[in-house]
């Protein structure tokens, strides 16, 4: 089919031999496209919108092709959620419970403690109205049946938030899990305790539960003093090691103790130098080896992961290492390996790998997804392979045969081999009773589940068939054939009809009626015709209205576009006739003023006036047919339709604000009579200006009276230039900090007005000039002076300018003064020599001040996204000229290349940073300012220079401006400098004038870090471990681990 833009053309292409009168049924059926050919199937990639017959690509493809009844709902198989056959049950992860995850399916796969956990009391259970959903109490009683229902439950994986929440664990933190191994049986075997068969007060110690010693020797009498203990996990130290059995032999290394860490020997009775090591004098059934991956960093204060690779072997001999058992063999298998992903210890994600005790097979348990192992082999490969970030990475070393090789392992456990655990007694534990029937019954529930999603699926399969015969009956029934009659319904809600994701609404016509109450012309294009037969079907079954049939076809519609396209087309020849005539100049005393603006868009605004005629006919969101190439090309004037946007009326443009002729000669010119007697036509109403017409008179007047004011502005600029030049060139300024000899009092004026009296000198046709001198802005509401001397010579001089005597008598003259400030030197001759004070009049109003100060020094301390600056040097000297790429930077460093050039100081060696001979620091030249009071004796050289001095902080290089706030600490200020420097917080040594910043707890506020301050950096050695500044990053809170969890008796 044609694009939509010809169909359009083709529509309206009879208007050019037909007039509005003449118009027949054949030329509106043509104009409404009913006779255009309709599309077949496979001819037309998407629905031909420009086509009211055309019925393909609507939708219709999904229910004319062979049924999927996958198409028909949106429910997931219910037996995708079913356990499958002789596999193990998830455990659900609860937002960052993966932790608690793995350690429920080690301990689950460790038979004798579930075995032990199923003989416990519980009362409750055995009494449990099956008609209710059972809620355990304590730890056995969640363990029990949450054992229960990972042996025997049919669902693919199951819900432990009814343990995570009586633990009172937060599941969207990560915490410790090696933490929470030792919590956890700390508080089973103390629950334990408490039963009442003697056979289970004692299992977590028979399974876990090791003996060993610290025996200290005296060096110098042989005394060992033997201190018995007992333990649950040996931690080892993976730091510098490779394998398992160095990690344990420097477990059980001998310890000197000397020096400041002598022993105190009882039969010395004196401190001594000694020896102490620990002993292992038994092993436990269970022996869980801690890797000691995530260690307190004392620099940082956080915990940091080792990334070092560590092998271990599938079957560990302790012997050796048990006392006065060297020579007996003490086997231990592999049992479970835990997985820490990530590089992070504050990050990642926590997966075990444990051995089914029954087949020997390895699983993998990662939350809800189970994977077994080909084969009877442990496999990690792939938990190494995971990205990591690490910088100093190092490769896997190559593994010997029965030996694993990990650096994300961080517990291992081992299981001492016995020749009972080949008893299939051994290796069956049977489910009680009272919780068999506690798991069936949430079996059955979940059978019931899967029973009510499979009869919603098979509701939304039967509703999906009945809808596709109906739609495939009806669809054949769309199509209207030539001489019948026919309807139109919108193509939207026939496309939402036949998407069976939305429901079906009534059909809504309403939106295609033009002012006459029938089918808009602009809107068939988003119609669809079809048969009487089809839409009455669909109106009986859908409703909504109005109907729209063949006897809806707008002919007053038809009748205004094609008066309106037969002008647009005379519009075309004259446009071509009245450029040809303007490039002929009109006859004398002969033709008409037109604004040259209005010439060159004369065509556009004729389109637009046109129209506006058509405007009640036209759809208010619709856009008129016809509008083909001829009138988009209208607009070939390039960026000058920016301004002829704005105009709506021709000749506007030369039109004065008083309704007369534009005095600007250079924006109109004349046009023959012919030339306006054509646009006359289009613009019977523009303003007409005939070439004897005269320009406005009040435009006039007020020209004259604009170029007297210039000419008054320049006399009044030149005559206060001359007599003020030095306060205009910034010359011989006096200062306070060396009061001039030559006089005894100096005049106060603010620096805005120097300011604003400067530009009106420079620029004194746009500039207005400076009538007043407005002192009032330095004065009180008591009309008291609000600085001292004092403060003038600390800074407040940033406020004011100084004058001498003779110049305020000039600026007296000049301008008006509603209060005339000054300041005053007095000299008395004392027995101890001359003494100076210095008065001002006005005098100073002390309460204002007072508050005035007041206020200033809160806006230090509550200040919010305000800027410091952060400079870094080595041997608080030299400025690092090396910095990394800016991160988190403000400022706009374009601003501050365009700053002036500040003068150097006399004997100033370095650039960017210097120090006098005593040590001191030189004042940064950026607070000075113009004619100011507060600037040191140095500085007075540099002013009769005459170079403008910038009020803005100078960035260094080597220093950096960052955002902060006075509420936050100096440790997140660490943070941000950490960012912008690449320095760890530990590496970072901060100062203020002088004054070191220690305290990371404080607040900048508090440390007297006041917005524009300069925080020098000195940083120790770089840090190597990208992986600790990630660490430091993420922690900025202190950790509280399970405080306040179930774990620790909450």
């Amino acid at each position: 089919m044609a694009p939509r833009v010809q169909l359009e053309k083709a529509a309206w292409r009879w208007v050019e031999s037909v007039r509005p009168e003449d118009i027949q049924r054949e030329h509106i059926e043509i104009a409404y496209r009913i006779c255009v050919p309709a599309c077949k199937r496979g001819a037309c990639r998407r629905n031909c919108k420009g086509n009211p017959n055309c019925l393909v690509g609507v939708g219709e493809h999904a229910w004319l092709g062979e049924i999927n009844e996958n198409s028909f709902h949106n429910i997931d198989d219910p037996n995708s959620e079913r356990r499958d056959k002789n596999t193990f049950v998830g455990l659900t992860n609860l937002g960052a419970t993966c932790y608690v995850n793995t350690f429920l399916q080690v301990w689950f796969h460790n038979l004798e403690l579930r075995r032990t956990l199923y003989l416990c009391q519980n009362a409750r259970a055995e009494e449990h109205n099956m008609d209710s959903d059972y809620e355990p109490r304590n730890i056995c009683e969640h363990l029990q049946y949450l054992f229960a229902l990972l042996q025997n439950s049919n669902r693919r994986y199951i819900d432990p938030s009814g343990l995570v929440k009586a633990l009172g664990l937060d599941t969207g933190q990560q915490q410790d899990a090696q933490e929470f191994s030792k919590l956890f049986l700390s508080l089973l075997e103390d629950t334990l305790s408490k039963q009442k068969n003697p056979n289970l007060q004692n299992v977590i110690q028979q399974q876990f539960c090791g003996q060993m010693s610290y025996v200290t020797v005296c060096n110098q009498c042989g005394r060992a003093s033997p201190l018995p203990s007992r333990y649950y996990e040996l931690e080892l130290n993976i730091q510098g090691h490779k394998n398992l059995t160095e990690c344990v032999t420097e477990f059980l290394k001998e310890e000197k103790l000397d020096g400041d860490n002598r022993y105190f020997c009882e039969s010395c009775q004196s401190k001594q130098n000694a020896t102490r090591r620990i002993k292992l004098h038994s092993l436990p059934r269970i022996l869980n080896l801690q890797l000691m991956r995530f260690v307190f960093d004392r620099q940082t204060g956080h915990k940091k992961k080792l990334n070092t690779f560590i092998s271990f072997p599938e079957q560990l001999d302790m012997g050796p290492f048990l006392e006065g058992k060297e020579d007996e063999k003490c086997v231990y298998e592999l049992s479970a390996v835990l997985i820490h992903r990530g590089v992070s210890a504050y990050s990642g994600h926590y997966i075990a790998h444990v051995r089914d005790a029954r087949t020997s097979d390895w699983y993998k348990f990662n939350d809800e997804e189970i994977e077994k192992m080909e084969g009877k082999k442990l496999q990690l490969g792939i938990e190494e392979d995971i990205a990591e970030t690490v910088k100093s990475q190092t490769r896997k070393p190559k593994c010997s045969k029965g030996y694993h090789c990990s650096r994300n392992a961080y517990m291992l456990v081992y299981t001492c081999q016995r020749e009972e655990d080949t008893d299939p007694m051994e290796t069956n534990v049977e489910v009680p009773g009272f919780l068999q029937r506690l798991v069936d019954r949430d079996n059955r529930k979940f059978e019931e589940w899967c029973l009510e999603m499979a009869d919603m699926r098979k509701q939304s399969v039967d509703k999906g068939k009945a809808k596709h015969e109906e739609v495939k009956e009806l669809y054949e029934l769309l199509p209207a054939e030539d001489g019948q009659q026919y309807e139109f319904v919108p193509l939207e809600w026939l496309k939402k009809w036949l998407d069976d994701s939305t429901v079906t609404k009534e059909i809504d016509n309403g939106n295609f009626l033009c002012s006459h109450g029938k089918l808009h012309p602009d809107k068939v294009g988003e119609a669809k015709r079809i048969s009487v037969k089809a839409a009455e079907l669909l109106f009986d079954r859908y409703g909504g209205g109005p109907r729209l049939d063949g006897s809806t076809l707008c002919e007053e519609c038809v009748g205004q576009r094609c008066r309106v396209l037969r002008l647009k087309n005379q519009l075309a020849e004259d446009y071509k006739e009245v450029t040809c005539l303007v490039k002929g100049p009109p006859k004398s005393d002969e033709g008409y003023w037109v604004g040259k603006t209005s010439l060159r868009s004369w065509r556009q605004l004729a389109l637009e006036q046109l129209e506006e005629d058509e405007e009640e006919t036209k759809h208010s969101d619709g856009k008129t047919n016809g509008e083909g190439p001829e009138i988009t090309a209208t607009k070939e004037y390039g960026p000058e339709n920016q301004d002829d946007e704005e105009m709506k009326n021709f000749n506007e443009d030369i039109l004065c604000r008083h309704g007369g002729l534009s005095i600007l000669e250079s924006e109109r010119r004349l046009v023959t009579v012919e030339v306006w007697s054509k646009l006359r036509v289009y613009f019977p109403k523009a303003p007409q200006f005939t070439q004897l017409q005269e320009p406005c008179q009040q435009c006039l007047r007020l020209e004259r009276e604009g170029k007297e004011n210039e000419a008054l502005n320049r006399m009044m600029a030149s005559e206060q230039k001359s007599s003020l030049l030095n306060l205009f060139q910034e010359k011989n300024r006096p200062t306070l900090t060396k009061w001039p000899q030559e006089t005894d009092i100096l005049y106060i004026v603010p620096l805005f007005f120097v300011d604003e009296w400067r530009k009106f000198i420079r620029r004194p046709t746009k500039t207005s000039p400076v009538s007043s001198v407005g002192n009032s802005l330095l004065l009180c509401p008591h009309e008291g002076f609000m600085f001292t001397h004092d403060s003038m010579l600390k800074g407040d001089a940033q406020h004011i300018a100084l004058l001498w005597p003779g110049e305020w008598e000039v600026i007296s003259r000049h301008f008006l003064v509603d209060q005339p400030i000054s300041i005053c030197r007095i000299s008395e001759a004392t027995p101890n020599g001359s003494s100076v004070e210095y008065t001002t009049q006005p005098e100073l109003c002390r309460d204002c001040r007072e508050g005035f100060i007041f206020q200033q020094q809160r806006d230090m301390r509550e200040y919010a996204q305000a800027t410091v600056y952060v400079r870094k040097v080595i041997d608080d000297k030299r400025i690092m000229k090396e910095a990394a790429p800016e991160m988190n930077v403000s400022g706009s460093e374009a601003e501050d290349e365009r700053e002036e050039p500040v003068a150097k100081v006399d004997g100033e060696q370095d650039p960017d940073f210097s120090q006098s001979e005593d040590g001191a620091k030189r004042q940064r030249l950026g607070e000075g300012t113009i004619g100011a009071a507060a600037s040191p004796a140095p500085m007075a050289s540099c002013g009769k220079s005459g170079i403008r001095r910038s009020t803005r902080h100078r960035k260094l290089r080597g220093e950096k401006a960052l955002i902060v706030s006075a509420n936050q600490t100096l440790k997140e200020l660490k943070i941000q400098i950490m960012h912008a420097f690449s320095v760890a917080p530990f590496d970072q040594n901060l100062s203020i004038d002088g004054r070191c910043l220690a305290d990371d707890s404080a607040t900048l506020g508090s440390l007297g870090v006041i917005p524009e301050s300069v925080i020098c950096l000195k940083a120790d050695e770089p840090i190597a471990d990208y992986a600790a500044m990630d660490d430091v990053y993420q922690v900025c809170m202190p950790e509280e681990g399970f405080k306040g969890t179930g774990l620790l008796g909450h």
